[in-house]
């Protein structure tokens, strides 16, 4: 809601205080102020002129010549874009060298050939509203000459937030009484809402045929009305509120609603027929809103109908075919209370939200349905000209509040911490009247106010709660599992961002098809019974779906390198239902393009070394058969030989298929319990130098390296430090070495930490460890 410091100030003329003491005052007691606009400030050498003339612009269609009239000896010529405008028109005039709020700097010029000596402006060029469309039209009594300062003084607008328990601020008058009650203030000045007139039962014209969503309803006839532009003043309160100057009778309509926060709505009498009926809606009927679009309703929807058709939704937005034209002359104004669950409904439902059911849905005073008829009936008799009927319309009876909340001043002393001693005279500011045995009588515009902890709470914002002191209201605790957990896997993240990957997140709900992009089987899956959409019907089984989508969106967008990994619940019936699980998806160069070195694409390899490192253990590979989705496909054991996961290299046409420029490897495995996971160890770097030693060998074809490695480090050692292959040979011959033989060279590296060691020490162990290879593994050793 915005709010106009100058037009709330109407209603409390004592309020003396800073914009910035009233955005803190705001703030401290609930309402949140999101900005703070000021308007009209500054704004020198704009004046009002009188539009004399105007013809077309001789080179261009769209602009016209006007000659105008400013207060001054001789009148100005100004090229004008608008069309809103006719001759004796009053609008803003920017002479030269006004600056206009947006930085905007006025000059004599020419536009297309024709000399301008100024510009006249719209709502928007001089900062009072975003309505651009057209100039501003100004009243036509308004003196020519007049600087636009003097007719709109310098104006602060605050932006609030208003939560939703508090529908009584949705109104100037409800945010004055709320500023009188914090400032200590005398209560606001507001209008006289009494009327001569006097509600009248007649059935022939008003029936309420569904009292559960409208139980009261008043309705008044107002003729000889004009409809015409809005007065200055009207129109400057609207555009400060952010609401758009349509006519006179519709924007009374939105000043009351403003003014008082009750929603009230016009019809053109011409329009309609009566009776007037508040009735639930028929299935299948249709009604032409103000907002242009069409809504086909139903029996839950309430309407106010007349005898043939339906004129407006009941709380949230009247009808095109029965709203006030410009030849309109006779109008019908409404008032009503409705229900507020009813209202959110049908808006929500509908998808139309409008500034009425933003109040209706949250709830209106219900005392305010004839006041605010009496407001809007005396500003159409002052600003149209109407006269309205001596009687009012009504139906239904208004519902009753009577709310007594019983009010302890010890109880509000135990939950505050302190005494407020002042606390009867607060409660007393905010409205309430005290009763019999500490009973309090809640005002109706309070439907915030229900038991004895909202007027504590009352009592404690008026107080100021930042002078309440705070206590001590707990302790530490140990962390539990869950924060173990959650901090594990944050640890995880870091280390997969550190090693270039990027994590991406996708839905926990897949569709069947999805199911073809996993590496492992399936097998049973949890399936939705009533799925929301088409691809959201099964619990995932594995993250790769998911991961390789995130990496096809990257592909399709131009990335050539993608190195994705998601952590995640797969679901899994049988397994303990929810697993943890880590899936990376790999392709494309796996260092940045660089002049000076050769870029390498990621392979099966790199995946395997992360996720060892995610795992903190070296992990057994073993192949697999080919599927649909991967050409090379191997599962992932632990040290312990369970299966952790698997390992696979997707088929050229898959890779095609999901836009990638190069292989592309994935892989997904079940961590392992935190508590499992070794710890990571530092050890200073080494002081002093290492000896290479090679080993070259003929083996079986069907020898697996890790075989070799296991050998070699179960020998303990402790000068070897490391074992790296750097050759394997295979000769499809048989020429040089047996078809189902193939040849090994390794490295192993030696070293002690506490001395340089001699070629004798290394011989020894190194003679030691060809042998066991040979023992062990029955291979041949290539010497020479």
């Amino acid at each position: 809601m915005k709010l106009s410091l100058n037009w709330l100030r109407e209603y409390l003329p004592a309020l003396n205080r800073s914009t910035d003491e009233i955005v803190e005052a705001l703030t401290f007691t609930g309402v949140e102020v999101e900005g703070v606009e000021v308007r009209g400030s500054g704004i020198n050498q704009v004046v009002v002129a009188e539009i004399q003339s105007f013809a077309p612009h001789p080179n261009a269609d769209r602009l016209s010549v006007c000659r105008v009239n400013d207060g001054s000896q001789f009148p100005r010529q100004i090229v004008c874009g608008a069309k809103n405008f006719k001759s004796g028109d009053k609008v803003p005039l920017a002479l030269p060298g006004a600056v206009l709020p947006d930085g905007t700097k006025i000059k004599v010029g020419k536009l297309r050939g024709v000399e301008s000596e100024g510009m006249l402006c719209s709502p928007k060029e001089l900062g009072f509203s975003e309505e651009a469309d057209g100039l501003m039209i100004l009243d036509r009594d308004t003196k020519v000459g007049l600087p636009i300062g003097d007719l709109f003084p310098p104006d602060t607008v605050l932006d609030l937030e208003i939560t939703p328990d508090r529908p009584d601020l949705l109104s100037y008058i409800g945010i004055a009484r709320e500023l009188s009650i914090i400032f200590r203030l005398p209560g606001p000045v507001e209008p006289d809402f009494s009327s001569g007139s006097v509600p009248v039962y007649d059935t022939g014209k008003v029936q309420i045929t569904a009292p559960e969503a409208c139980p009261f309803a008043v309705f008044q006839e107002v003729t000889q009305v004009k409809v015409g532009p809005s007065p200055d003043w009207i129109r400057q309160r609207l555009e400060a509120a952010g609401l758009r100057s349509i006519n006179n009778v519709v924007d009374i309509t939105n000043y009351v609603m403003l003014e008082t926060g009750k929603p009230i709505h016009a019809y053109d009498i011409s329009r309609i027929s009566w009776p007037i009926n508040v009735r639930f809606a028929r299935t299948g009927e249709k009604l032409l809103a103000l907002d242009g679009k069409t809504y086909e309703l139903n029996e839950t929807h309430l309407v106010i109908a007349d005898s043939e058709k339906a004129l407006g939704l009941g709380g949230v937005m009247g009808g095109e075919e029965s709203g006030v034209i410009p030849t309109t002359t006779a109008i019908l104004v409404e008032s009503a209370y409705f229900e507020p669950g009813l209202i959110r409904k049908t808006s929500r439902g509908l998808g139309l939200i409008s500034d009425a059911s933003f109040r209706f849905e949250r709830g209106v005073d219900p005392e305010s349905v004839l006041a605010a008829l009496h407001r809007a009936v005396q500003l159409l008799k002052e600003v149209a000209s109407g006269i309205p009927d001596d009687s009012i319309l009504a139906g239904g009876k208004p519902p009753v509040r009577d709310r007594k909340i019983l009010f302890r001043p010890a109880r509000c002393t135990e939950i505050a911490g302190i005494e407020i001693s002042d606390a009867p005279q607060i409660l007393e500011r905010v409205g309430l009247k005290r009763g019999d045995d500490d009973h309090w009588q809640v005002p109706s515009y309070r439907l915030d106010l229900n038991r004895e902890i909202d007027l504590i709470e009352e009592v404690c914002r008026y107080h100021g709660v930042q002078k309440i002191p705070g206590r001590l209201g707990g302790s530490p605790t140990k962390s539990s599992d869950i924060d173990l957990a959650h901090d594990e896997a944050m640890l995880l993240r870091r280390k997969l961002t550190g090693l270039g990957l990027s994590e991406a997140r996708s839905l926990v709900l897949i569709d069947q098809e999805a199911l073809k992009n996993t590496l492992g089987p399936t097998g049973q899956t949890f399936r939705l019974r009533n799925p929301l959409a088409e691809d959201q019907q099964i619990l995932r089984p594995s993250l790769i779906p998911g991961l390789l989508r995130g990496a096809e969106r990257n592909f399709n967008r131009g990335a050539r390198t993608v190195a994705l990994f998601e952590l995640g619940q797969v679901f899994l019936p049988g397994e303990g239902e929810e697993v943890t699980r880590l899936a990376i998806v790999l392709s494309g160069q796996s260092e940045p393009p660089s002049w000076n070195q050769t870029n390498r694409e990621y392979d099966l390899f790199d995946a395997k070394s992360i996720l060892e490192l995610v795992s903190g253990h070296s992990l057994q590979v073993r192949r697999e058969d080919p599927t649909d989705l991967a050409a090379l496909l191997c599962q992932v054991s632990s040290p312990d030989g369970s299966q952790a996961g698997y390992l696979g290299l997707l088929r050229p046409r898959q890779a095609r298929a999901l836009g990638a420029k190069s292989a592309v490897v994935v892989a997904e495995i079940a961590l392992p319990h935190p508590a499992a996971r070794p710890a990571f160890k530092f050890k200073p770097l080494e002081r002093f130098p290492a000896i290479n030693r090679d080993v070259a060998l003929i083996s079986p074809r069907s020898l697996r390296w890790a075989s070799v490695v296991s050998i070699l480090k179960s020998a303990k050692e402790p000068l070897l430090v490391d074992v790296q292959v750097f050759d394997l040979f295979l000769d499809p011959t048989g020429e040089k070495i047996p078809v189902d033989k193939k040849s090994l060279a390794c490295s192993l590296t030696y070293r002690a930490s506490d001395r340089t060691l001699t070629q004798e020490e290394v011989n020894e162990v190194h003679q030691r460890l060809k042998q066991r290879l040979v023992d062990e593994l029955g291979v041949t050793l290539r010497e020479g």
